[in-house]
């Protein structure tokens, strides 16, 4: 089987080299700071390992949600106008327009030999879509491909058995964790927990995992140290793969 290669460049922006096509996850490019949105700012920590001119050219961008600036911010909105195709939700689709393109949930589309299937996302606790806006994930696979899993930014244990349900199982993982935590939704995280990460991983069989937006953002309630602690006591070591900024993986 021929592998995937990815290359973390921080916070939830890594390069997915699979069958010839080359897809990055939600572009941030931006130097840390306070990003407001709405009555509210996020802070980032840490600046991109890689700026955008030094990626190279990719063959479509998956976008989870265009909604917040730690999944796009300003240099990531600048980067859309260059490249060809921008996957995303339909709500992405008519704040941005071109290059974006509406995928809905369970549509794919065909990248030389990858399919790209949009699939269900839920950004926090059931219920808070109107809060939290519309957002997905992805699956990619092809024939004689490894399955590939690009979570976005997904809460959702349910979400996770319903993709595993019709899609799996899983070769690799991209699964953005961090138990992220705003006042917006006071009482509940708005991705997986280290410990939901482990779950998700058995959940969809996956061999490999590469945690993405787990750091680099001061609304992170979890981090590296606890995603090891959570694999290991769920005996999936084996299956982790936590990159440092600017380090590639080859699976």
């Amino acid at each position: 089987m021929t592998t995937v290669e990815i290359s973390y460049v921080g916070g939830p922006t890594a390069v997915v080299s699979l069958g010839g096509v080359r897809l990055l996850t939600d572009p941030t490019f931006d130097a840390p700071g306070e990003y407001p949105i709405g009555s509210r700012a996020l802070v980032k920590t840490t600046g991109p390992a890689l700026a955008a001119a030094d990626l190279g050219p990719v063959d479509a961008v998956l976008l989870s949600h265009d909604q917040h600036p730690d999944n796009l911010d300003a240099a990531g909105r600048a980067y859309l106008a260059g490249v060809p195709l921008v996957l995303s939700t339909a709500s992405a689709h008519d704040r941005l327009g071109a290059p974006v393109r509406a995928l809905p949930a369970w549509e794919s589309v065909e990248l030389g030999g990858v399919r790209v299937t949009a699939v269900p996302a839920l950004h926090g606790p059931e219920g808070s879509e109107p809060l939290v806006g519309e957002v997905t994930g992805f699956v990619l696979s092809g024939e004689g491909l490894p399955k590939v899993y690009v979570s976005g930014d997904n809460a959702s244990l349910d979400r996770v058995r319903e993709i595993a349900d019709r899609a799996g199982p899983f070769d690799v993982a991209l699964l953005f964790a961090g138990a992220a935590r705003t006042p917006l939704v006071p009482d509940a995280t708005l991705t997986l927990t280290s410990e939901q990460a482990a779950e998700a991983a058995a959940i969809l069989g996956a061999r490999h995992v590469v945690p993405l937006h787990f750091e680099h953002w001061g609304h992170f309630t979890q981090d590296g140290p606890t995603l090891t602690k959570a694999f290991a006591e769920a005996g999936l070591t084996d299956r982790l793969h936590l990159m440092a900024p600017g380090e590639s993986v080859r699976l």
